[in-house]
């Protein structure tokens, strides 16, 4: 069964909701014309978005980060993105002597050993990358919604990040329901391993299907604590540990 057989139901306000992101959006773009980018993950949220941006012809750059440890499947969205929009997708990645010093000297599986390490390969994987992404910009948009998790239970619309640049989250009143009925009614491409019980993915090492009945993002970091399950990208003031000489 598909995640949109599983999941795409249309719910009370929806057209409200949609409209609402849209607002936001197209305010957004205006505001920060030339100086905003959606920094996409590739997971269905983001390509709720990205669809929306090019449905409406929105003057808004689309940016991913490319880890180096995504699954294939994830991957393989960023030449469909750019051939069902027509957008060239930017893509960032890691430095890549940085990440074979931080895997020379402390394993491919450093990740599991400790979260100072699992947090140590998210700043170089991930935050390094997004600094650049976001450098010169004054505005990013992303598919954060608070139904995803109670760390997130309290995401507004928009809010001013640590550099002061304004983070845009047009789906945060959004729920999972509205999101695939979104995708199912719009065709959007979207990644299979959502049809595989991951409805939150990141790296392939740091992403499992999860149970009926888990938590939204029981899948990524699953051996990890619940209240350390973010890689630095959507918190305030990440402390990202240097270590083996990895940023």
């Amino acid at each position: 069964m598909s995640a949109i057989d599983l999941y795409a139901r249309k719910t009370d306000g929806y057209e409200a909701r949609l409209a609402h992101t849209i607002a936001v959006l197209q305010a957004a773009a205006a505001e920060h014309l030339g100086r905003i980018v959606q920094s996409t993950s590739l997971g269905a949220e983001d390509m709720v978005l990205t669809d929306l941006i090019a449905r409406h012809q929105l003057p808004i750059a689309v940016a991913t980060l490319e880890t180096g440890m995504l699954h294939a499947e994830t991957s393989a969205l960023i030449p469909r993105i750019e051939a069902r929009y027509g957008l060239t997708v930017e893509v960032y990645k890691p430095v890549a002597e940085s990440v074979v010093h931080f895997v020379k000297t402390n394993g491919e599986k450093a990740m599991y050993e400790s979260i100072d390490l699992r947090k140590a390969c998210c700043g170089m994987r991930k935050l390094e990358p997004l600094a650049r992404m976001l450098a010169g910009r004054a505005a990013w948009v992303t598919g954060l919604r608070r139904e995803q998790s109670n760390n997130r239970g309290v995401v507004g619309f928009s809010e001013t990040d640590d550099h002061g640049r304004a983070k845009i989250n047009p789906l945060a009143d959004w729920t999972w329901n509205d999101v695939w009925h979104y995708i199912a009614t719009n065709d959007v491409p979207y990644n299979p391993l959502h049809d595989e019980f991951m409805p939150s993915i990141g790296c392939a090492p740091c992403t499992r299907a999860i149970a009926v009945g888990e938590d939204f993002r029981a899948g990524r970091w699953w051996w990890e604590d619940e209240k350390a399950k973010e890689c630095g990208l959507h918190v305030k003031e990440p402390a990202v540990s240097m270590i083996g000489g990895a940023a």
